[in-house]
């Protein structure tokens, strides 16, 4: 198994309080990550505050561009994957965002990974786009052909219902010979996409059995459509985190935690039809033998990487040392 840690670039008013981090903080947790033997970090993406947020603070969040700060660690790191959880295919046009991805690839020798969904809020896309009835999934999985299509044609033309352009030679390509891209969300679509047309699949907050009927309908999928997967497709669930000597302390915090609020503001979209009541089951809660069982379990649903890792705690201070217990506790007797 391999774990990830979810970068606060947009999460201040959301998964953490205002203040949370500034942007040199940020960069920290991602440095610190690589040393205490995370794989990976993970960063999501935001362009406006949401109407639950403003009516909750008073002051703004401080919200990062995911792929700018990526290149800044990447030049602060040696091995750790850069990875967006996820990038949101609707505020980019996929041109753009294909040469800043294979940018970043090169400045950091090889090693990102482009989580891509739809965006958990639609009040950020109808900000951007107020006159235009955006299909959000769909825009999506164009998006995702057309950043294959520039990494890998020369030249390159896509002709859709949301995305068009002509003859774009866009280079330099991915140091990757193959740029991983991922399918992120639980939704129907979000699999669908990454049967037939993605490199992996990212969904959040399942329990092992939700992962093992989702991964078990992608490969149905993608069996219909002639479409062989292989052995490089990843499926990376992010969850939470809440690790303590007992069970109850565990739970405990997770529920007393700004993240456990943020999960109740995607019950009507990320996580609709999931139970808050359930969502101890569906997240890394409890002691760390309860965890590592966990882990098996994950493991034999078929998750590679436990991605975007959110500690339930709400400091940068509280984080670094929820971190060093998971590395220690975690990670190092980790055997999935």
């Amino acid at each position: 198994m391999r774990f990830g840690l979810g970068v606060p670039t947009a999460t201040e008013g959301l998964m953490y309080p205002i203040p949370y981090a500034d942007v040199g903080e940020a960069v920290g947790l991602a440095v610190a990550a690589e040393g205490l033997g995370f794989d990976s970090v993970w960063a999501n993406d935001h362009l406006t505050t949401q109407r639950y947020v403003r009516e909750a603070f008073a002051t703004p969040p401080r919200f990062f561009d995911p792929l700018t700060y990526l290149a800044f660690v990447a030049a602060r790191t040696e091995r750790i994957r850069l990875a967006t959880c996820v990038l949101v295919a609707p505020f980019r046009h996929p041109v753009v965002a294909a040469k800043q991805v294979a940018t970043l690839d090169h400045l950091s020798g090889g090693r990102v990974v482009l989580g891509v969904g739809v965006g958990a809020y639609r009040e950020e896309v109808e900000a951007i786009w107020p006159e235009r009835d955006l299909h959000r999934g769909e825009y999506t999985a164009e998006f995702i052909q057309a950043c294959t299509a520039l990494f890998e044609g020369r030249p390159t033309s896509f002709l859709g219902r949301w995305v068009a352009f002509d003859e774009v030679e866009s280079f330099p390509k991915p140091d990757q010979a193959h740029l991983p891209i991922l399918s992120g969300g639980n939704a129907p679509g979000a699999r669908r996409r990454a049967a037939l047309v993605a490199d992996g699949w990212l969904p959040a907050c399942l329990s092992p059995a939700e992962v093992a009927a989702g991964v078990d309908e992608i490969h149905r999928l993608a069996d219909e459509a002639g479409r062989d997967l292989g052995d490089a497709f990843e499926v990376a669930l992010q969850v939470v985190v809440s690790v303590a000597p007992t069970r109850e302390e565990a739970v405990a915090r997770f529920r007393g935690s700004r993240v456990f609020a943020h999960l109740q503001s995607l019950s009507g979209s990320t996580l609709r039809g999931q139970q808050l009541g359930t969502m101890e089951e569906r997240n890394l809660i409890g002691t760390p033998t309860d965890v590592l069982e966990r882990i098996d379990a994950y493991a034999a649903a078929g998750v590679d990487t436990l991605a975007g890792l959110l500690f339930a705690v709400d400091t940068v201070e509280e984080t670094h040392a929820a971190m060093q217990f998971f590395a220690e506790e975690v990670i190092a007797c980790s055997t999935a």
